[in-house]
């Protein structure tokens, strides 16, 4: 199965304990594309899947229509499946437009959609999602999941089938509602001294720390959370080994109520005093 790097914690541990097999392929900063001949030679006739998240955890890209039609038609030539996390789909910016990958040609029949209501009407906590996925493979999926668990909480259900019917000026106002935090956090950390890489989707901003002399994400972590007081993820987290490219980013999030953002801002002020 191939996985896009940097990526969401579990990819790379689920496909392992599905017993496949993973085979990373980098997204590049600073707009975190990929090398079309690169991920080309990753498919093979072995090859069963690729797990494609956007908007994407950490980077915040927003995967481009000519990027997933080279990717469907790899996926059609070699009979591979595309597994889809749209988590973030209705989190978008600066007029970034989500697609899905089941509405590009041949890959109606061979795409597998994981998605939930967590992020998109706010409710982490409920641990609701759902796959979408042709009749053949959703009949495998629900034998799987019967096993693996049981139903989440019927009135939490009600309550998900009745947000799912707002109307666009929600998803307006969502949008809305992220970008100015994105951009008020993304101000500050450049200001700061980081080099930030603006997200398209999601809530979250990868930030370059190496003006600040550490070159180790993790303990940079740690003197953020112990003396500064603002507690980030490593870089490196998101990524299969600590490599130089990983070990130089840590991400911060900012779905917060503003309070949090600005008490933020003036504990990130005293970096500029205390720099290693």
């Amino acid at each position: 199965m191939i996985i896009f790097e940097p990526f969401y914690e579990n990819y790379g541990a689920d496909v392992i304990l599905c017993g496949a097999q993973p085979k990373y392929i980098q997204l590049k900063a600073p707009d975190f594309s990929f090398d079309y001949d690169e991920l080309a030679a990753l498919f093979s006739e072995k090859t069963r899947a690729i797990i494609i998240n956007t908007p994407n955890n950490p980077t915040g890209k927003v995967f481009s229509r000519d990027e997933l039609s080279f990717i469907a038609g790899l996926c059609v030539k070699h009979d591979v499946l595309a597994i889809t996390d749209e988590i973030y789909e209705h989190i978008l910016y600066d007029g970034a437009e989500h697609i899905s990958m089941w509405t590009l040609p041949g890959m109606s029949d061979r795409t597998i959609i994981v998605n939930g209501i967590s992020k998109t009407y706010s409710v982490t906590g409920w641990r609701i999602g759902y796959v979408l996925a042709p009749p053949d493979i959703s009949q495998a999926i629900r034998k799987v999941h019967d096993f693996l668990t049981v139903g989440a909480a019927a009135p939490l259900q009600v309550a998900a089938g009745e947000a799912m019917r707002f109307g666009p000026e929600y998803y307006d106002e969502l949008a809305e509602f992220y970008r100015v935090r994105r951009d008020f956090l993304f101000d500050v950390l450049e200001k700061a001294g980081f080099n930030c890489i603006k997200p398209q989707g999601a809530y979250y901003i990868m930030a370059d720390f190496s003006n600040f002399g550490w070159d180790n994400d993790v303990e940079f972590a740690r003197y953020l959370t112990s003396d500064i007081g603002v507690a980030v993820v490593p870089g490196s987290s998101f990524y299969r080994e600590s490599t130089p490219e990983a070990t130089r980013y840590i991400r911060f999030c900012f779905c917060k109520q503003f309070k949090t953002l600005e008490a933020a801002a003036e504990r990130l002020a005293k970096l500029t005093r205390t720099v290693k």
